[in-house]
């Protein structure tokens, strides 16, 4: 017992290990905070795994032509052509959503292993930037505040998302159609409008994320860069019962829970299975999605098309 109790102690007094788990966590908070946006006004974007893997590429792409900031605006740019391409299939031609998703993930997948393969954009990790003071703080500090300073994006990011969900009229709007759409409509809002300018916003985060992923962590792209994380970020939304605050929670819970797997290998504790390991990542989102998708309101036209007259 003893030793399992000094084991824990070596493995949470690791900074690596919250390191790894804000680096984890932001990657998902990018995701997330669009998707809780899109899934207020009803829409569920499966497709969200592309959106990032786009991004991720786009940022590669763009780092050796336009340098960083290029290469942000190019992910950016390649998750909203992905986003619109589920918008317009999923809200203006009725097609399934879900449907749209998987497609969607599959063709990106695709695509970018066949770019990949004829021609493999050289990218690099960014610099650390420290804050000063903050750093200085023991395991938090340096975990937070002396990392790539692409992850300081995320910083100002949940706030405006806060801001524009519940402090505008378009947030207003947007929170309308997810639980009543046809009152909002008879009310003269565009229901499948609002709900793909969400996807759009939705699909720009996403990108940026990838790229955020992408220049804070790998440093090199591979197809495998994204590795189901926009699910993970989708199941962090149900975790955190559709708002934002919960949301910022599961991304945190699952950042930490994939900073693990990593932690406790390169300390070298082997008793436990590498290969289980690997997977606690979506074993835990499995049970976090079982435990709490019951016990919280989900916007009431979620996942539900409309289509003016049917109820």
């Amino acid at each position: 017992m003893s030793n399992f109790f000094s084991a824990l102690g070596d493995i949470f007094t690791n900074e690596s290990l919250y390191r790894n788990a804000i680096i984890a966590t932001v990657v998902l908070l990018f995701a997330a905070s669009g998707e809780v946006v899109a899934e207020k006004a009803g829409t569920i974007n499966i497709s969200l795994e592309a959106m990032m893997l786009a991004g991720a590429y786009a940022a590669a792409v763009g780092q050796g032509r336009a340098g960083v900031w290029g290469g942000l605006g190019m992910a950016a740019i390649a998750g909203l052509v992905v986003a619109g391409v589920q918008a317009n299939m999923s809200h203006r031609l009725s097609a399934d959503q879900f449907v749209v998703g998987l497609v969607l993930n599959v063709l990106v997948l695709g695509i970018v292993g066949f770019l990949v393969g004829s021609n493999e954009p050289a990218s690099h990790i960014v610099e650390r930037t420290k804050v000063p003071v903050l750093a200085e703080v023991p395991l938090i500090g340096p975990a937070l505040f002396d990392q790539p300073w692409v992850l300081y994006l995320v910083y100002p990011l949940v706030p405006a998302i806060w801001f524009l969900v519940y402090r505008t009229r378009w947030g207003l709007e947007v929170r309308a159609i997810g639980e009543d759409p046809n009152a909002s409509d008879v009310s003269g809002l565009s229901v499948n409008k609002l709900r793909r300018q969400t996807i759009y916003l939705t699909g720009m985060v996403a990108g940026v994320g990838g790229g955020y992923f992408l220049y804070a962590r790998s440093g090199r792209f591979e197809d495998s860069l994204i590795g189901g994380r926009g699910y993970i970020a989708i199941a962090a939304v149900i975790f955190g019962g559709w708002t934002l605050k919960g949301t910022v929670a599961g991304c945190v819970a699952f950042g930490l829970v994939g900073s693990l797997v990593l932690t406790i290998p390169s300390l070298g504790y082997q008793a436990i299975d590498p290969a289980f390991l690997a997977m606690a990542p979506n074993v835990v989102t499995i049970v976090a999605m079982t435990m709490f998708a019951k016990r919280v309101r989900q916007p009431a036209a979620l996942a539900r098309p409309f289509i003016r007259g049917l109820k």
